[in-house]
């Protein structure tokens, strides 16, 4: 089977067709630091949860579950209010969606979580803590956009 030469381009991802590389080719080193700045406080933010509220060797890591769950609300909020009300506010998409809420979630600290559980002999803790996560933070995010948005329309009559 031949697969074709071109992907289709996602316009997030494939930066030849994205705003964002015009953004970071116009100013790359405002861009970069508003990224680096918030990713240290969202880092930060994560990293006093997870030491505040330990998982066990066998316990379900409800810091992390809590940290991606509500990461994934305030996505859902802060893009469709900077996609409505701060649109002309350049910084605050890399600042708040990529360096704080990209700090503070964690995936990859999810997949070292669900390793740990299995190796621990919690495997069945492991595969509700893997589908609860993903399913609550599609959730979440669905939320996060559908309930700002009619916060706004309220705010708009």
């Amino acid at each position: 089977m031949d697969l074709p030469r071109v992907l289709p381009a996602d316009p997030d991802v494939d930066l030849r067709f994205s705003a964002q590389r015009a953004e970071l080719t116009r100013t790359p080193w405002a861009v970069l630091g508003v990224i680096a700045v918030g990713g240290a406080i969202g880092s930060l933010a994560r990293w006093g949860l997870s030491t505040a509220y330990p998982a066990g060797s066998n316990g379900f890591p409800w810091a992390t579950f809590a940290i991606n769950v509500s990461g994934s609300l305030l996505i859902g909020v802060v893009m469709v209010l900077i996609t409505t009300l701060w649109s002309d506010r350049r910084l605050v998409r890399p600042f708040v969606g990529v360096g704080v809420l990209g700090g503070y979630t964690t995936f990859s600290t999810y997949a070292v979580d669900a390793q740990r559980l299995i190796v621990g002999g919690a495997g069945a803790t492991a595969l509700v803590y893997l589908a609860a996560t993903v399913v609550l933070a599609l959730a979440a995010a669905t939320t996060g956009i559908v309930a700002t948005r009619a916060v706004l329309r309220g705010v708009r009559r």
